[in-house]
């Protein structure tokens, strides 16, 4: 009798120590913000557990808005650390126009009369300006530090082409200042350019040439040009930050036969382009599979150490690159979110670090997580 029921404790003994700690590293992070909140034991455990055992990882969030009235938009996200696709339910955006994203922290619409932008980390939350803008078509819009940056585009405004215009969030002042680089008069559109911002400057690349400036919104003034092409073999180039570093991604052939894909270091003033690593050959084929077999163009959304690359004509692949102590780590994952059902619908990417007290607020706020499918 004595044996049973010690037998009958240990069975019920509480998980404590490692082995909670080890069970909680394969738990999805959507549930850890649940687990943590158990007991102050759990709680440390958690935490403990991504710091030693499986950390949180930059998520890729998909936003997918469909290209019609009433243009629905939906959010779904990437979780490397657990390898699952989240859909997360929200309440209607209101619409000012189509939905765009910047350096892969910015989600942004953009109208003469209204922008509307959200910046925290699953874009759950809208900030909208009411304001007399500068009429332009697809202008480049950034954020840096506290400051929202408007520029370029294709626009006839008061005899200067490319005014800017610079939002400050802290005062809630728009400010005018110096123009678009006229360098970039035939191609100052989002879709011609490529950005990267950090807390002090915003920095605009050209994709075709490699042609780069730098512009400091604390003092209004542009630096360059700086030449950011990697090599003649390079058709076409985007730039971002990587582990706070900037990168040049540059694809290397032509857009109907892309050789490969490889990745620079940008360091010094724009005096030294390093190589870093070269995408593997199976994955740049992936990258390819879309309508008409060409790779005109390379998007890259990133934060941390995490890079996704997708083909923006066929976004159903999507690429992966940790870099880790100057090693770069390669895999693929198919995006949930496209389907034969999903033609016509625009998809824009963001990238973010998204916490536990992320998705305790989003609980708190009675917002739905759906686990879409496995990766």
């Amino acid at each position: 009798m004595a044996k049973e029921m010690k037998m009958e404790e240990e069975e019920e003994a509480p998980i404590h120590g490692d082995i909670l700690e080890s069970i909680l590293s394969h738990v999805p992070l959507i549930d850890l913000a649940l687990a943590c909140q158990v007991s102050k034991t759990w709680n440390r455990t958690v935490f403990s557990s991504l710091r030693h055992l499986n950390p949180v990882r930059p998520w890729l969030i998909v936003h997918a808005q469909s290209t019609g009235h009433p243009y629905l938009t939906t959010i779904h996200a990437y979780d490397p650390r657990s390898n699952i696709w989240v859909e997360i339910a929200q309440p209607p955006i209101e619409r000012v126009s189509t939905l765009r994203s910047s350096h892969s922290a910015l989600l942004y619409m953009h109208s003469p009369f209204k922008l509307a932008f959200s910046i925290d980390p699953l874009h759950t939350t809208w900030n909208r300006l009411d304001t007399q803008l500068a009429w332009r078509n697809d202008p480049i819009v950034a954020l840096v530090d506290h400051r929202v940056v408007v520029a370029g585009g294709s626009c006839d405004f008061s005899g200067d082409q490319f005014p800017m215009e610079i939002y400050d969030m802290r005062t809630g002042i728009w400010d005018m200042c110096k123009s678009f680089p006229a360098i970039f008069v035939d191609s100052a559109t989002s879709s011609c350019l490529s950005i990267a911002a950090n807390e002090h400057k915003l920095y605009v690349t050209e994709k075709s040439s490699g042609l780069t400036y730098s512009f400091d919104p604390s003092t209004t003034t542009w630096h360059g040009p700086y030449d950011m092409r990697p090599g003649n073999n390079v058709f076409s180039s985007v730039i971002g930050f990587v582990n706070d570093r900037m990168v040049v991604v540059g694809l290397i052939g032509d857009a109907e036969h892309v050789e490969g894909v490889k990745l620079w270091e940008v360091k010094g003033e724009f005096l030294e382009l390093s190589e870093m690593c070269e995408m593997p050959k199976e994955l740049v084929e992936k990258l390819n599979k879309g309508e008409g077999l060409t790779l005109p163009s390379i998007a890259m959304t990133s934060t941390g150490d995490l890079a996704y690359f997708h083909n923006p004509s066929a976004p159903g692949e999507l690429i992966l690159c940790e870099v880790a102590n100057g090693v770069c780590k390669w895999g693929s994952v198919r995006n949930a979110v496209v389907n034969d059902a999903t033609r016509k619908l625009r998809f824009v990417f963001t990238c973010s670090k998204v916490g536990l007290k992320d998705l305790r607020e989003l609980r708190s706020g009675n917002r739905r997580f759906t686990v879409k499918d496995m990766a």
